[in-house]
């Protein structure tokens, strides 16, 4: 059902279900018209089956297969929504919509992707929707995931706060430690590490998309619950502040402040 503009309420499949690291799981849903329209860094509403969790859960867009009308989430279990996800097995129904939010803007350059956490899975996505020069970064707090699929995708570096893999320290160490340079820089993951690409791309004269990660509750625009703030009003709320569901959750690193 068609509930907006390229946005659908569907009853997807899972076609299977993985944990690929700890907590961390994959999931594959078969959804027509999603997978149809979904774009990289654009995100779905996943709904309980469990009645009294009434909010969906607004999990990132990690591939898309048009082909066989399917999309893939890789998601953290951190709370009774997302652990009943966990459980879901192959055949099991469950209620999706989207894509909601916008998405990365694909363009053709020198490209440096950025991803930290849990906000590594949609730089996939985008990896493969570009067609050029691809530096690929991530950065891990503790246990890896999705390598094999970004080595695929670009020149690969890594990132972890012990050192055990790649560059000990951040996503910034790493590409200073390498010397990588690019036209244009793509990024999602936690606040602290948004903030400092802004800074390094701003001070740089690079241009710079992020992506942020804020709770959400309605996905839609409408309850203004994950906000963040902006250099410029906001025309639905006429103060500095931007919707993450609505207007994002990709952004030009300059429209916001952390």
């Amino acid at each position: 059902m068609q509930i907006g503009h390229e946005k659908f309420e569907e009853t997807a499949i899972v076609i299977r279900q993985e944990e690929i690291a700890d907590d961390i799981y994959s999931m594959w849903l078969h959804t027509d018209e999603i997978a149809a329209h979904a774009r990289a860094g654009q995100f779905v509403s996943v709904y309980c089956n469990e009645g009294s969790r009434l909010l969906p859960r607004p999990i990132s867009i990690c591939e898309i297969d048009r082909r066989d009308s399917a999309i893939r989430l890789v998601y953290r279990v951190v709370g009774k929504g997302t652990e009943e996800f966990s459980h879901m097995r192959t055949g099991r129904h469950v209620k999706v919509v989207g894509p909601l939010g916008n998405g990365f803007p694909i363009k053709n350059k020198k490209a440096c992707l950025i991803g930290g956490g849990i906000g590594i899975p949609p730089m996939l996505e985008l990896a493969k929707a570009l067609d050029c020069e691809k530096q690929i970064v991530l950065g891990f707090r503790d246990e890896l995931f999705l390598l094999d699929e970004f080595r695929n995708q670009g020149k690969l570096f890594l990132a972890t706060e012990d050192g055990s893999a790649g560059t000990e320290g951040n996503v910034l160490d790493a590409i200073r430690e390498n010397g990588m340079t690019a036209d244009i820089i793509y990024a999602c993951g936690p606040a602290p590490m948004l903030r400092a690409v802004k800074e390094y791309a701003m001070k740089n004269k690079v241009e710079c998309w992020i992506s942020m990660e804020e709770r959400m509750a309605c996905g839609i625009g409408a309850c203004l619950a994950c906000v963040c703030r902006s250099k410029e009003k906001d025309t639905y709320s006429n103060v500095k502040n931007k919707r993450v569901c609505k207007e994002g959750p990709v952004f030009r690193a300059e429209e916001v402040d952390f």
